[in-house]
C-alpha cells in the first residue's frame, strides 16, 4: 500500500505510480523484467488508461522503467536509496529487547538498498510523555511519506491505548502499511488487521511453567507487573494451559499483579501461599523476586525455584543466574523487515503472525542443573 500526505484523498493516478513503484523496490519486478500492459494494469486497479498511462509515465521520467518501441515497458536498474520506512518505538531505551530487534532490521540483507528513520527527538518537545512523542513521529513520518512503519505499540494505560488507535487511525488513512514489532495494540485475544511479528508469548508462558512442573513444582505461581503489555495476558494464558496439561489446579491467589515499589503484597503471597516454584513475566520481574526471596531467609532453587522469560543481558548475572525463555530479538527485526518489504510488495495477501521460537536457557534458578 502506499504513502501520502493525511490531508489529500490518494487519487487513482497516485495509487498505481506508488505500488508500482515500490513494487520495484521491492524486487517484485526485478531489473530488465518486463511490467505488465497497461491494458493489464486498467484491469488490476480498475483505473483509467488515461489514469494507468500517466503512472507508467512518471515511473519512466523518475527513471524506474523504460519504454521500448513495439515491445513494452521494462524495469531499469534503480539507482535510488530505496525505501525509507519509520520506526515508532516508544519502549526503547526502556527495555532490552528493542535495540537489537531494530539492529536485526537494519542487518537484514533485504534492508541494504533501504533507509530506516528512527525519527527525530524535536518531533515533540524534550521531555513530553511518550505518548505524544509517538503521536509526532507519525505526523512525521506521514508527512514525509515513508514507505511502512514499524510500531511497537504503547501498553500500559487507557490514555497510551487510545494513542495507539489514532495513530493506526492516521497511518490507515495514509495509506501507509504497518508492520506491528512484539504485540497487538488490540487486548489478547483480539486481533488486529496489520502483520505482526514476535515470539509465541503463549507457548512461551506455557513452555517456561512446564519446566518448572516437570521439576516437581506443584504450587506453581505466575507474577507480573500491575501494568503491563499484553504479551504478559499471552504469557499468562501459556501457564494456565501448562497447569491444566499437567493435571494442576489453577488457584487464583497464585496469579499476582505487583504495583511499583510495592513488595508487600508479594511477601503476603511467599508467607501465606507459599509457592514452591515462580514463572515471571519477564525477567526484571524476576530479578526483583529473587531480592525478595533471598531477603526472607528463602533458598533458591532449594525453597522456590524461578524461571523468566526474555533473557536480557543481566540475567546470568543475577545472584542466583536465572532460567529464562530467550527471546531473538535480532531475528525478530529481520523477520519484520522481510513481512514489510512482502507486505509492500503482495498488498492484498492476508494479515499475518510471525511468530519467532523462544529457547529455554537452563540455569541455576530452576534447579534443573542439580537435578
Amino acid at each position: 500500500m502506499s504513502a501520502f500526505h493525511p490531508e489529500s484523498t490518494p487519487t487513482k493516478y497516485q495509487r498505481v505510480f506508488d505500488d508500482l513503484r515500490k513494487e520495484i523496490l521491492s524486487g517484485k519486478y526485478k531489473p530488465g523484467q518486463k511490467l505488465p500492459s497497461e491494458a493489464d494494469l486498467v484491469k488490476r486497479f480498475g483505473a483509467s488508461r488515461i489514469t494507468v498511462g500517466r503512472a507508467v509515465r512518471e515511473l519512466q521520467e523518475r527513471d524506474f522503467v523504460e519504454r521500448r518501441a513495439g515491445s513494452g515497458t521494462y524495469v531499469r536498474a534503480v539507482r535510488t536509496g530505496g525505501l525509507s520506512f519509520g520506526l515508532i518505538i516508544p519502549d526503547l531505551g526502556r527495555t532490552e529487547i528493542f535495540e537489537p530487534i531494530c539492529q536485526g532490521m537494519a542487518d537484514a540483507p533485504q534492508a541494504a538498498e533501504h533507509v530506516l528513520l528512527w525519527g527525530a527527538s524535536a518531533a515533540a518537545q524534550p521531555g513530553a510523555p511518550r505518548q505524544e512523542q509517538a503521536w509526532a513521529l507519525a505526523q512525521q513520518f506521514i508527512t514525509r511519506q515513508v514507505a511502512g512503519i514499524f510500531f511497537a505499540p504503547l501498553d500500559r494505560t487507557e490514555e497510551e491505548d487510545r494513542i495507539n488507535h489514532r495513530i493506526i487511525a492516521a497511518l490507515d488513512k495514509a495509506r501507509i502499511p504497518v508492520v506491528l514489532l512484539d504485540r497487538d495494540f488490540l487486548p489478547y485475544p483480539q486481533r488486529s488487521r496489520h502483520d505482526l511479528v514476535g515470539i509465541d508469548n503463549r507457548r512461551t508462558g506455557f513452555l517456561a511453567a512446564s519446566h518448572l512442573i516437570q521439576l516437581g513444582a506443584r504450587r506453581l505461581a505466575f507474577l507480573s507487573p500491575a501494568h503491563s503489555p499484553s504479551t504478559v495476558d499471552e504469557r499468562r494464558a501459556g501457564y494456565r494451559e501448562a497447569l491444566f496439561m499437567h493435571g494442576l489446579p489453577l488457584d487464583p491467589r497464585l496469579v499476582l499483579k505487583l504495583e511499583p515499589d510495592d513488595d508487600t503484597a508479594l511477601r503476603t503471597l511467599i508467607k501465606s501461599q507459599r509457592p514452591d516454584a515462580f514463572v515471571c513475566a519477564n525477567d526484571r520481574t524476576a530479578g526483583r523476586l529473587m531480592q525478595i526471596l533471598l531477603a526472607s531467609g528463602r533458598l533458591i532453587p532449594e525453597d522456590a525455584r524461578v524461571a523468566g522469560i526474555d533473557d536480557v543481558g543481566y540475567a546470568s548475572l543475577l545472584p542466583v543466574p536465572l532460567t529464562t525463555m530467550h527471546q531473538p530479538c535480532r531475528e525478530i527485526g529481520m523477520a519484520a523487515m522481510s513481512a514489510m518489504l512482502e507486505r509492500i510488495a503482495r498488498p492484498d495477501m492476508p494479515v499475518r503472525d510471525v511468530l519467532l521460537e523462544c529457547p529455554l536457557v537452563v540455569r541455576d534458578s530452576c534447579g534443573g542443573r542439580k537435578a
